[in-house]
């Protein structure tokens, strides 16, 4: 054997040797593919139906243990930590949790990997200052409207991490809850992760205290930080009545009390014992507010009063409706001084539900709103809790009942009720019903039931749902333990009083159901899919109402054109000299792709009449896909106007894939409608001359003023012949600026032309940022100026 055959040996691996190779790369690719796709939820040991307060406690543990800064020695701490960060980063979101849950990873947007994250003292001293704690309730943007819009009092403390302020009052506001528990409702909202809703609510500043009730505007506290004086701030809305009894009155008032079938708690204050403080007293009427009178009895004044109900000293008793004083077993008197102590003991002797059987259950719900706890034999504070539904539903019109599933077996079976649940009868017999599947807590229970009979959605079972119906379906194929899930059902019920008449909207609990989400092949939660007669189609796009009312108004006038291998050559290719069009390749399985269709389908309603919008499906024309070289989706070309060669586009690069991005990118290849002016065109043409102007204020550095420059071209082009359309960069032309009154960016200004008089610098000012809205502000001034404008003419022929 020569030297070439021994070296030819020694380089050329065996049959057993490729094969350790080829399973040594499947394991690497393995591994490779376990690390890009990793669970989310296993990484911050939390279940899939976890609230948003457990992500957020699960992952402040393991960032304290984790983070880098505690573990300066570990080289692979900082990629540890970004791993964890990327999960509470997208789980924490309900819109990136959607997307996960629905296609995992390769959903998510690119751009948002976690790189960034905060030092280990952030963790441990700035992060969820209240998640801790009992009595204060962490609200987020899914539950906030729900708690108080609930009818209950709330005082909710607007915080942000990083203020010190907050922090100050983080163990004053933790006292207070304590003091006020069962009174009013504390809450707090974290502003870092709840930026939109803070700003919604007005919130500039932190921490900003303010007391919300349903029917009320809500008022800010703007005492000292005491825990007496919130105390004092939050009592004196507090304004169930606290009545003094003495021989004049208390025949009258027990006798008209116990005929509504309320009872009363009256507290005996003599010389000897404790009597319950006067603001004592106040809490419990706040809290027992329907349900039971409260009273007291000043017995050195009322002596033999308090004799003939043989009190001799301090006391408190209750006395439930058609109680006897003789019967001292129909009395309970209560020994305790805390609000809180007595309240559970007076609630615990309300009557209970009423309860309904088979039997009672049809007739009663026949006409009536009904709102029934399903329960399988449990007892517990929960339950009594429930008592105070009546009340809280009394102007609803919302009576409230119980069904035992374990004695009526039957009825729950019929209702596919397999646990403990709340659900809503809207007065049209047994089958028109909604189930609560958001908190088990009052407030959360009370804000449902005001809006499910207002609303029109249905829960669906076999019997029920939607086959072969004439009418429009929308159908939410849905899991209770899935936070996103319950995230759009209150979002469902504002769109169905928005479309009632014109679609009707239904839930299908898959967990319940299993058989019917498999028949329409349901393989994540939410899926939310429209039946219209023989056609179905599945909504992709925000959890909110508008989003549906948006997706809805596209099928009805689809504003985007599916393109296919015909139409694409003459509506593109082929297309007028004055035609643009911006086109998405994409793929049905992509994640990336699905996640673009709702921003995709905005962004064309916010182009229409400028730029034409389609898609390509690549699965459906791969050959064209092909032919036309794209090679990764989604893929977003736009085709400009004018161009030499049909064939020329611009490929989409930018990192965000919303519709104000997009529609920025777009417009930057359009002829722009609006001119630069500079302060000799500002004096001679918009404030001397003989056109109506609209004035864009601005600075290159602002960022609002950057995602209005496209909605002003587009403004530009609505108005073109009727109003000119001008930019001033207030950098550059700050003098002009300044002469204008230009104090902020952007800046809006309107200068009609009114006959030879000169322009005040300062216009008039348009309070929007919506082109179709200045657009309308426009035609109604120019409307209001016609008429004026002719008689200076006609004066003007005269002279």
């Amino acid at each position: 054997m020569n030297s070439k055959d021994q070296n030819r040996l020694l380089f050329q691996p065996s049959q057993q040797s490729w094969k350790r190779i080829l399973v040594s790369c499947i394991a690497l690719c393995l591994i490779a593919i376990a690390y890009c796709d990793e669970d989310y939820y296993k990484l911050l040991d939390v279940s899939r139906e976890a609230t948003t307060r457990e992500i957020r406690q699960a992952f402040k543990k393991l960032a304290l243990k984790m983070h880098p800064d505690k573990n300066p020695h570990d080289a692979t701490a900082h990629d540890k930590f970004l791993k964890i960060n990327r999960a509470y980063e997208v789980l924490k979101d309900e819109d990136m949790r959607k997307k996960y849950d629905k296609y995992g990873e390769k959903g998510l947007d690119e751009q948002n990997q976690g790189g960034r994250y905060e030092s280990w003292n952030f963790y441990r001293y700035d992060f969820g200052i209240y998640d801790d704690d009992l009595e204060i309730i962490t609200l987020d943007r899914g539950d906030f409207d729900a708690a108080v819009n609930s009818g209950e009092l709330w005082f909710v403390n607007f915080y942000f991490p990083r203020c010190s302020h907050c922090h100050d009052l983080a163990p004053t506001w933790r006292e207070f809850a304590k003091e006020m528990d069962g009174v009013v409702r504390i809450g707090a909202v974290n502003c870092g992760d709840n930026g939109r809703l803070c700003r919604s609510r007005g919130v500039t500043s932190y921490p900003s205290l303010y007391m919300f009730k349903a029917g009320m505007n809500s008022e800010k506290y703007y005492g000292d930080r005491s825990k007496e004086s919130l105390t004092k701030f939050a009592m004196q809305f507090v304004k169930s009545r606290v009545t003094e009894l003495w021989q004049g009155n208390i025949v009258n008032e027990i006798d008209r009390a116990f005929a509504a079938r309320i009872g009363w708690l009256i507290t005996f204050c003599a010389d000897t014992g404790d009597c319950l403080e006067s603001q004592t007293r106040q809490k419990l009427a706040g809290m027992l507010d329907g349900l039971v009178n409260v009273g007291w009895m000043d017995c050195s004044t009322q002596r033999e009063l308090c004799e003939s109900f043989d009190v001799s000293t301090s006391t408190t008793a209750f006395f439930p409706p058609g109680s006897m004083l003789k019967e001292k077993d129909s009395v309970l008197y209560l020994e305790s001084l805390d609000a809180r102590e007595i309240y559970s003991e007076v609630l615990k002797h309300l009557p209970d539900l009423e309860t309904l059987s088979k039997e009672s259950f049809e007739a009663k719900l026949a006409r009536h709103r009904w709102l029934i706890s399903f329960t399988f034999g449990q007892t517990g504070l929960a339950s009594h809790e429930y008592k105070k539904l009546s009340a809280l539903l009394k102007n609803e019109h919302i009576q409230v009942g119980k069904v035992d599933c374990h004695a009526e077996a039957e009825l729950c079976h019929s209702l596919y009720i397999q646990k403990p649940s709340i659900a809503v009868f809207k007065g049209f017999g047994i089958h028109d019903f909604e189930i609560h599947h958001g908190k088990d807590v009052l407030y959360n229970i009370v804000a449902f039931a005001k809006e499910s009979v207002k609303a029109h959605v249905t829960t669906l079972g076999p019997e029920n749902f939607p086959n072969h119906e004439k009418e429009p379906w929308l159908v939410d194929f849905f899991a209770p333990w899935c936070p996103p899930c319950r995230a759009l059902l209150p979002e469902l019920r504002k769109a169905s009083i928005q479309l009632v008449g014109q679609m009707k909207f239904g839930t299908l609990d898959c967990t319940v159901h299993e058989g019917l989400c498999s028949t329409y092949n349901i393989q994540a939660y939410p899926t939310t899919v429209i039946f219209n007669k023989s056609s179905i189609h599945e909504y992709e796009g925000h959890h909110s109402a508008d989003g549906i009312l948006e997706f809805i108004e596209d099928l009805v006038n689809p504003v985007v054109i599916s393109l296919t291998p015909d139409t694409f050559p003459e509506l593109v290719k082929r297309r007028k000299s004055d035609a643009m069009w911006m086109v998405d390749f994409y793929a049905p399985w992509c994640g990336p792709c699905q996640a673009l269709l709702p921003e995709w389908r905005r962004v064309a309603r916010m182009l229409s009449g400028t730029i034409n919008v389609g898609t390509v499906d690549c699965q459906k024309y791969h050959s064209l896909c092909q032919g036309e070289g794209v090679r990764a989706y989604p893929e977003i070309r736009l085709y400009p106007h004018n161009a030499n060669r049909r064939d020329v586009y611009h490929g989409y690069n930018g990192w965000h894939r919303d519709a104000h991005s997009l529609r920025a990118w777009a417009m930057g290849y359009m002829p722009r409608a609006s001119v630069d002016l500079s302060p000799e065109d500002f004096r001679s043409k918009v404030l001397g001359g003989k056109e109506h102007w609209v004035v864009d204020f601005y600075a290159p550095w602002c960022g609002p003023c950057q995602h209005f420059a496209p909605e002003f071209e587009v403004l530009a082009r609505m108005m073109k012949g009727k109003v000119r359309a001008g930019k001033v960069d207030c950098q550059a032309h700050y003098q002009t600026c300044q002469t204008a009154g230009v104090k902020a960016y952007p800046t809006v200004r309107f200068y009609p032309h009114l006959s030879n008089s000169r322009r005040d610098a300062g216009g008039e000012y348009i309070n929007s940022r919506d082109a179709s809205v200045i657009a309308d502000l426009l035609h109604q001034r120019l409307q209001q100026l016609s008429p004026w404008l002719q008689d200076k003419s006609s004066l003007k022929d005269e002279l």
